[in-house]
């Protein structure tokens, strides 16, 4: 790879923690020069860090391939994420791409960029996953209102539906004073949010000498940061001393998301999931409890193998009756590697599309639901950007919030008054009132 290649365009798949090893790769390439530039803009090299949760990701990639090099025949074209550690031979073979890195080795995308022959074939470099213990921190970078930081990759569980074990390996982080150290530097960006991001963040430690509620009581301490939000975690590893924990801290927010992806037991045992539904309502009366305000969202799957009509309707009617906020709803997709396409009782496309249907309508309502309950009430709105003149932000319980005023500034956290529903989220107006 000559010199003259300066201009490196980056797109993410998938999830926030996708973003936060984006960040990381993205700053490396920086500080050695290159200048950073939109995905839609002519670059000399495209990186596309890949997520392969459903077929619908695997296609996606394919076709952000074709389009950078429409863009620029002349580019490199860089594959990496879970889709490159999945199926290297299968992306190497798409028209147009260089180079392949599985996840033990995009960290070094930028060495092996420097040794790259360009009228080479493809090259693919991919390691065995379950030889992989290292642990790479990262955060995002560039959106200085929120930022995700990475404390925990891979996971130890088996989900009969799942790749990300395939793809990331066992379960690993760094020590919880190399962590701190990595977030003190995310926080000396002028960063006001953090997001904790991994796999399976709750595994924290694996069970050894340290564990997640350890780390949160010292990312507390942290000075510069005014949030922290605890991102996707396993409703059997939320426990009581975590909730109570962030129900008495200033910097946690009130705001949880516990992946549930069936309220069936039956269909949770074929999952292999490591609750029912019975410890997952009481997870949720336990944060109500404490926190009536906090907004809890969820996963949810509809078209498992097996998964009946009176299936379905438990898992709608557990949910509706449930004190959530919103839901993620995946349609499933059967993925090479799992064990879930060997169960039978293949679930056709259009009910698994009608299912889905259900569920986001039933979204819907829960959302506008949970809003309603603040109408006329003060929450603290993180502002996180400007558009047509109106402020947009989160409250602490993650309500999207427009306000239709310029005045205040990006990444300041002001008291607003919460007027009415929308469909973008709530709109409010700002009060000189304090808390």
């Amino acid at each position: 790879m000559g010199t003259q290649l300066k201009r490196i365009a980056f797109h993410t798949m998938g999830c926030k923690l996708n973003y936060a090893e984006t960040g990381t790769i993205s700053r490396d390439f920086i500080s050695h020069g290159f200048e950073k530039v939109g995905f839609r803009e002519k670059a000399d090299i495209y990186v596309v860090n890949t997520c392969s949760v459903t077929e619908n990701a695997d296609r996606e990639a394919r076709k952000l391939i074709r389009q950078a090099k429409r863009r620029n025949p002349e580019s490199l074209v860089a594959v990496i994420g879970c889709y490159a550690q999945l199926k290297p031979q299968e992306i190497s073979s798409i028209p147009g791409v260089n180079i392949v890195l599985g996840h033990s080795q995009k960290f070094n995308l930028l060495q092996h960029l420097a040794n790259l022959e360009t009228t080479a074939a493809p090259t693919v470099f991919q390691d065995d996953i379950n030889q992989v213990d290292s642990f790479k921190p990262s955060y995002s970078a560039g959106e200085r209102t929120r930022a995700y930081l990475k404390i925990q990759d891979g996971c130890d569980y088996s989900c009969s539906y799942c790749t990300i074990p395939l793809a990331r390996g066992k379960s690993r982080n760094n020590s919880i004073l190399n962590t701190l150290k990595t977030a003190r530097e995310l926080a000396g960006t002028g960063t006001r949010e953090i997001v904790l991001t991994g796999v399976n963040i709750g595994d924290f430690g694996q069970g050894n000498e340290e564990n997640f509620f350890q780390l949160i009581q010292e990312l507390d301490k942290l000075e510069q940061i005014d949030r922290i939000r605890i991102s996707s975690i396993e409703p059997n590893l939320i426990t009581d001393d975590i909730i109570e924990f962030c129900a008495g801290s200033r910097k946690f927010m009130p705001h949880f998301h516990l992946p549930l992806q069936s309220g069936s037991d039956e269909m949770l045992a074929l999952m292999s999931r490591r609750y029912n539904r019975q410890l997952y309502t009481d997870r949720i009366l336990k944060i109500k409890e404490i926190l009536p305000a906090a907004c809890i969202g969820c996963d949810v799957i509809v078209g498992f193998p097996g998964e009946t009509r009176k299936h379905f309707l438990e898992t709608y009617s557990f949910l509706n009756e449930l004190d959530i906020s919103y839901l993620h709803v995946f349609t499933y997709s059967e993925r090479s590697g799992t064990k879930a396409p060997s169960f039978g009782g293949l679930v056709p496309g259009e009910e698994r599309a009608e299912r889905s249907k259900m569920l986001h309508i039933l979204s819907t309502k829960k959302r506008h639901a949970f809003q309603e309950k603040f109408i006329g009430k003060k929450r603290q709105v993180l502002f996180e950007s400007l558009i047509n003149g109106e402020l947009r932000g989160h409250t602490d319980n993650y309500i999207q919030v427009q306000v239709k005023d310029d005045s205040a500034s990006i990444n300041s956290i002001l008291p607003v008054i919460l007027d009415s529903n929308s469909d973008f989220g709530m709109i409010g107006s700002l009060t000189a009132e304090s808390f």
